[in-house]
């Protein structure tokens, strides 16, 4: 069975329109008509939505989760580590890392943490107990990087391909039991989709990303999905967003 997780996060950004979050949580889950729904009711404590997010993930069947912003994919991404253990390889489309730590972060915002946080560093009462090993990570798309999170890629061995023309051979490399898939919707050129509070220039158009994962999809078991950052704001994203987010989701859930 297919699931949608809507997390209508928006304390974690920081975005001065985050509250726009909440309907983009909304719309996204609307996209997936035929799954069924559970909707996260949000608290002003990001461990407390954290905790009702990992009570509503399914403990089988594959589970599209809707944001919100980044941060709603700290449970998640660590549900999966759980079921895969060691094998997994988590894909994080993103035009940022989110790689940054309470000390280094420049804005305080989580949804710029929350990737570090699933690699073992950060706020204690958001570090999975069973953390990320950064070197099965791979980062795609990602553009604007701040100078700590610089730093933790070099150090760390995290896979960076700010061009992720070879993305599904980065990723064989890693022999994974499955793949998590993580895309933030400012993985997309700003000039084609400009939702988003934080876009950066450049990026990938959506047939790209969309070939993207189908080329994991087709080739390693998917451990799930999440879609996070759009904020609401012209009708034509939307139109462009619509049939996306419906053929990522099928996509996804066909290789799980």
């Amino acid at each position: 069975m297919s699931y949608t997780i809507e997390v209508p996060q928006w304390r974690g950004s920081g975005s001065p329109t985050a509250r726009r979050l909440v309907e983009g949580a909304r719309l996204l889950a609307d996209m997936v008509p035929d799954a069924h729904r559970v909707r996260v009711e949000v608290s002003e404590s990001l461990s407390d939505t954290a905790s009702r997010v990992r009570q509503a993930l399914p403990e089988s069947g594959f589970a599209f989760t809707a944001g919100g912003d980044c941060g709603v994919e700290l449970e998640p991404v660590a549900a999966a580590r759980r079921r895969h253990g060691d094998g997994l390889v988590v894909v994080w489309f993103d035009a940022h890392g989110d790689l940054n730590t309470p000390s280094s972060s420049p804005s305080g915002a989580f949804h710029g943490m929350v990737l570090r946080a699933l690699t073992g560093d950060g706020f204690p009462e958001l570090v999975p107990s069973e953390p990320l090993d950064p070197r099965r990570v791979v980062l795609a798309g990602v553009r604007d990087l701040d100078p700590a999170e610089s730093s933790f890629i070099a150090e760390s061995g995290m896979h960076h391909l700010p061009d992720p023309a070879s993305l599904v051979e980065t990723v064989a490399t890693l022999s994974p039991s499955a793949v998590y898939v993580h895309i933030d919707l400012d993985v997309l050129d700003p000039t084609t989709f400009s939702s988003v509070g934080t876009p950066a220039p450049g990026g990938l158009h959506p047939d790209q990303l969309l070939s993207l994962v189908k080329g994991l999809s087709d080739r390693f078991e998917i451990a799930g999905l999440g879609i996070t950052e759009y904020e609401p704001t012209t009708p034509e994203d939307q139109s462009l967003l619509t049939p996306l987010v419906a053929a990522l989701v099928a996509t996804c859930a066909q290789g799980a």
